[in-house]
């Protein structure tokens, strides 16, 4: 971390450049960060709630309540995804300037925040759409926001390292995002998944990093309506930790042999 604070001004650059490669003479980047999560709270929501006849809270809208758990999990996969490849996509400047190597991933992730804030912004016209009042746990938000962060930072940072060394990870990554997406709680509830896979095993579904995460964005919009199992919450919260410490540990051992594998 000191390494990260110490090279800040490149942080800041690479930040900055992956953000204007993103959207620079482009308009349907922007465009598609708005209609991406549109169309897949569309899609959920006729799958989950019009042809599955799932249900959402008393008083929360079946659309809205996809579209908060489309928030977490889209930064996330997002967040993931860009930092897997991060490495890979910048083995020139790694082969040929010393700095320290998870300022790269790193950068992927913060750059993947701004798809999220555009998202979140149309959550809070989403909820003034459909009338929904926001919780006033909607004060934590921030606190869910770096746990979606750190979780895509953690796991980012071992799938980056693994990717140095064996390219096929860069196919197997998009597989396990589509696979997650479906399993995780966001086109139904955590208590719906608790009744699909029996209450006795819930807890098993917390492993699921995202779970957690997920259920606190909830929470933090419409509260009670959505309660919040703590106790899945702090196992979500281990599993985070535990992935951000193997990610570290992975990046650090390997990150002296990255310039001579790319």
């Amino acid at each position: 971390w000191k390494d990260l604070w110490r090279y800040r001004e490149l942080f800041y650059i690479l930040s900055w450049r992956d953000l204007k490669v993103r959207y620079k003479q482009t308009v349907i980047g922007v465009v598609w960060s708005v209609l991406r999560p549109m169309l897949t709270m569309m899609i959920f929501t006729f799958v989950f709630g019009k042809v599955a006849k799932f249900t959402a809270p008393a008083g929360v809208e079946y659309a809205i309540l996809v579209f908060a758990g489309l928030l977490p999990w889209q930064f996330f996969a997002a967040g993931l995804t860009e930092a897997s490849n991060s490495l890979i996509g910048n083995q020139n400047l790694i082969s040929k300037v010393y700095f320290p190597r998870m300022i790269i991933p790193a950068a992927s992730v913060i750059t993947s925040l701004v798809d999220f804030f555009i998202s979140l912004g149309l959550m809070f016209l989403l909820m003034i759409w459909y009338g929904t009042v926001p919780s006033l746990n909607l004060v934590f938000l921030p606190v869910f926001i770096v746990l979606a962060f750190i979780a895509s930072f953690g796991v980012g940072l071992w799938l980056t390292a693994l990717n140095v060394k064996y390219r096929d990870f860069k196919h197997v990554v998009p597989f396990l995002v589509q696979i997650g997406l479906y399993l995780s709680p966001v086109g139904f509830t955590s208590e719906k998944a608790a009744v699909i896979i029996h209450e006795k095993f819930r807890m098993l579904y917390y492993l699921n990093p995202m779970a957690g995460v997920i259920d606190g964005f909830r929470w933090c919009f419409f509260g009670d309506k959505t309660p919040m199992y703590w106790n899945g919450m702090f196992l979500s919260l281990s599993v985070i930790i535990i992935f951000l410490l193997i990610g570290i540990r992975t990046f650090r051992k390997m990150e002296k042999s990255f310039a001579d594998l790319i």
